[in-house]
């Protein structure tokens, strides 16, 4: 039945892919709109991360800010849907430029093994199939809680390049299939800025405050040499006949494979920021990233009345 109803879902986000580009945007606006109207969980948690992360904003800008990242995060659900169901080859020339070419190039060619780290800015799923067009590769990934869920994105992220991308389950076994790659000389792919479990990380300021992050990357680079890049897909335009993407490769900073966690995590962190930076609408800011606290710092859950609501 789990396969069966992953199916299903397929069929509908299928329909939803096949209509044109305008439609896409307008679903997409409405979907905001509706949002906004009912002061739903996504509205919420933009707001509460923009006060968190920019305490500079003044109301009015801050308002204004959360609108266009709620409006851009709802296009692109909408658009990744698309994305899922299209053939690779016709999204990726979506990728109007590509910038930093390169050193992905220089460092497949290297034979040391590549850690790819993806963060949630602009649409990663786009840059999942350009990586999976260049190389094989594993991706680190966090299931959701549904099995349909789980059954449905392995179904989407599969498509054509299901021989080409392994799906790594960010649990138990994990580190090993990652290390065994890594010393193979392949590629691995991590989402670097989901907070990791209780334990599983270390606190490290992001946009000046302290959120857990995972040591993984980290200790992976540390302990197999391999090198970093920095990889997204930065929407640059948006036009009636579709949005278009330059695709950007950077160097990771020096001091993210350093043995102290905090001194990597906060290497780690700081990249991220500085390309959420670029455009806070295209980074996930309704995604909770402070939910845990250091111990003593005095404050609680920031999110705490949003699942009070939930339930």
């Amino acid at each position: 039945m789990t396969q069966f109803a992953a199916r299903v879902l397929y069929f509908f986000a299928s329909l939803i892919g096949r209509l044109p580009w305008s439609w896409q945007q307008r679903l997409g606006d409405a979907v905001a709109a509706a949002w906004q109207r009912r002061d739903g969980r996504e509205a919420r948690v933009v707001r509460v991360n923009l006060r968190l992360a920019y305490p500079e904003l003044l109301p009015a800008e801050r308002e204004q800010w959360q609108q266009a990242i709620v409006r851009t995060t709802a296009r692109q659900a909408v658009e990744t849907l698309r994305l899922w169901t299209r053939p690779h080859a016709e999204n990726l020339a979506l990728l109007r430029e590509q910038h930093g070419t390169e050193l992905f190039d220089a460092a497949l060619a290297a034979g040391k093994g590549l850690i790819v780290a993806a963060p949630h800015y602009g649409n990663w799923e786009l840059l999942n199939q350009w990586l999976a067009a260049r190389t094989p590769l594993a991706i680190l990934y966090k299931p959701p809680e549904s099995p349909v869920g789980e059954a449905f994105l392995n179904l989407v992220r599969a498509d054509t390049d299901a021989q080409r991308v392994t799906q790594v389950r960010a649990e138990g076994a994990a580190v090993r299939q990652l290390w065994k790659r890594l010393n193979a000389g392949g590629v691995v792919g991590i989402l670097p800025d989901q907070q990791p479990k209780a334990g599983d990380g270390e606190f490290a300021p992001f946009f000046g405050v302290e959120a857990l992050t995972m040591t993984l990357l980290g200790r992976l680079a540390e302990r197999t040499g391999a090198p970093v890049l920095f990889c997204y897909c930065e929407r640059i335009d948006q036009h009636p006949d579709g949005p278009g993407f330059a695709l950007r490769v950077e160097t990771a900073p020096a001091g993210i494979a350093d043995p102290d966690p905090r001194r990597a995590c906060a290497a780690l962190n700081q990249a991220v920021e500085r390309i959420a930076r670029r455009d806070p609408a295209q980074y996930q800011w309704t995604y909770k990233r402070y939910t845990l606290r250091p111990s003593g710092d005095g404050r609680d859950n920031p999110y705490r009345a949003i699942e009070t609501d939930r339930h």
